[in-house]
């Protein structure tokens, strides 16, 4: 037992040393874990999930060719458009619109064009920024989980991988309940805090001209957009034909194999599946747009992609040494009290999601530990948007993005760490948004 508890000490501190030091620091501490369990506690190897990493991987080729040709551009232009013309609700429209963009996009990196966007309008339009930037950072990561090319979708589907459950019921369970949770998110927020015009550190920086003017952003024009634009529409169909061949299996070609001499007739999975599809894609971008393969690699998307591969790799790895070093004693303790109270599992995902800054890495750890303690996959699918709880400590890169972006100053972290302008819409939205997933499952899958 001794062994055990050095063990999850371990573990334990080089997840939270690598989520301080950010980056790829996750992963390198990673490989410092699982180097320590097999070489000094002769722990077995475990293996890296080598599926989940190979379709993040062409997933975010794609998108890297995508933003190489302009068209993540293009997607942030259509979200830009929509905000511009009704600023008056922006509270209202800039979660929804951020949560459709990073749904379509797989990726919570283009909040980063559009978090400007959305403190002008308001500002503009004499709305405290702080009631849409703080809610749709939350709508961005409760639209990454939904998006069915997004690393934890896939990661779960693979986890899923020999059951019934799929890429469908994934999706009509997530996206419904999220999209509830973003609508109790929002209202939670919708009337927080003084107006503009009576807020006093926005009248103490418009008095000591702090405020800069918003920068203009150049639109793309003539060739530059026809190719912005196809590769826009490559990426959009891939993402259709992987929610299709999700939703109905019999559209995934059938091969035939020998197994012992004898032929065998199989199906192809969704992992490989989404692979093909994405690497296609990125391949059709790359011949018809003619966008640059270096500009691809240079990218900030491929950037931070590779940056949650060998994140996932290390990590994850790392996870599954440790688990199956210690699977017997893991379940032994954990499925009786989850056999009576399942619902806490969802705190181990909000919990390990809060220090993994990850919710891709956060699925890959967790739903193999949750199917091994007999969680049927109706109850992981209900719990999963219980995986967000990046926002809970500001350090993640997309708050502390909104909480710059604002240049009124209400979009902020607050003196006690705590009690910042994420925390209510954050824990409202993913409370609710898990709550609903349960009940959708018990009802549609169970």
């Amino acid at each position: 037992m001794v062994e055990v508890l050095v063990q999850s000490a371990i573990l334990l501190a080089c997840i939270v040393i690598g989520a301080r030091m950010g980056g790829i620091a996750l992963g390198t501490m990673g490989g410092i874990g699982l180097a320590i369990f097999v070489f000094a506690f002769a722990m077995p190897p475990g293996s890296p999930p080598a599926t989940v990493l190979g379709m993040i991987l062409a997933v975010i080729t794609a998108l890297s060719m995508m933003e190489a040709a302009g068209g993540l551009d293009i997607l942030v232009e259509g979200a830009e458009k929509v905000l511009r013309r009704n600023p008056g609700r922006i509270t209202f429209l800039a979660p929804f619109v951020t949560y459709i963009l990073i749904f379509a996009a797989g990726t919570q990196h283009v909040i980063y064009a559009l978090l400007p966007v959305i403190a002008e309008v308001a500002r503009n339009a004499g709305i405290r920024p702080e009631r849409p930037m703080s809610m749709s950072v939350v709508a961005a990561q409760h639209g990454l989980i939904a998006s069915p090319v997004a690393a934890a979708t896939v990661a779960l589907v693979s986890a899923f991988a020999g059951s019934d459950a799929g890429l469908s019921q994934i999706m009509m369970v997530t996206v419904p309940a999220t999209l509830i949770g973003i609508l109790a998110g929002t209202l939670s927020v919708a009337w927080k805090g003084k107006e503009l015009d009576q807020d006093p550190e926005y009248q103490s920086r418009l008095a000591s001209g702090q405020l800069k003017p918003p920068a203009e952003k150049k639109r793309l024009e003539g060739e530059n957009r026809r190719r912005a634009l196809i590769s826009c529409a490559i990426f959009l169909a891939a993402v259709a034909v992987v929610v299709l061949v999700g939703l109905f299996p019999d559209l995934r070609p059938q091969y035939k194999s020998v197994d012992n001499g004898a032929a065998v007739m199989g199906r192809v999975e969704m992992g490989p599946a989404i692979m093909i599809i994405m690497l296609a894609a990125a391949g059709l971008i790359t011949l018809l747009t003619k966008a640059g393969p270096v500009a691809a690699v240079k990218g900030g998307l491929m950037r931070g992609g590779l940056t949650a591969i060998i994140s996932i790799l290390g990590v994850s790895w790392m996870g599954s040494s440790f688990f199956s070093a210690n699977q017997e004693s893991i379940v032994g303790s954990l499925s009786s009290a989850i056999g009576v109270y399942p619902w806490i599992f969802a705190f181990g995902l909000f919990a390990l999601s809060i220090l993994l800054f990850s919710q891709a890495a956060t699925i890959v750890i967790l739903a193999p530990v949750g199917l091994a303690l007999g969680l049927p996959p109706y109850l992981l699918i209900g719990v999963y948007p219980a995986v967000n709880g990046n926002f809970f400590l500001p350090t993640y890169g997309t708050v502390l993005a909104a909480v710059s972006f604002d240049q009124t100053g209400t979009t902020r972290i607050g003196r006690y760490l705590f009690n910042h302008s994420f925390m209510v819409p954050g824990l409202v939205t993913t409370c609710t948004a898990t709550l609903m997933g349960l009940l959708l499952s018990s009802l549609m899958i169970r």
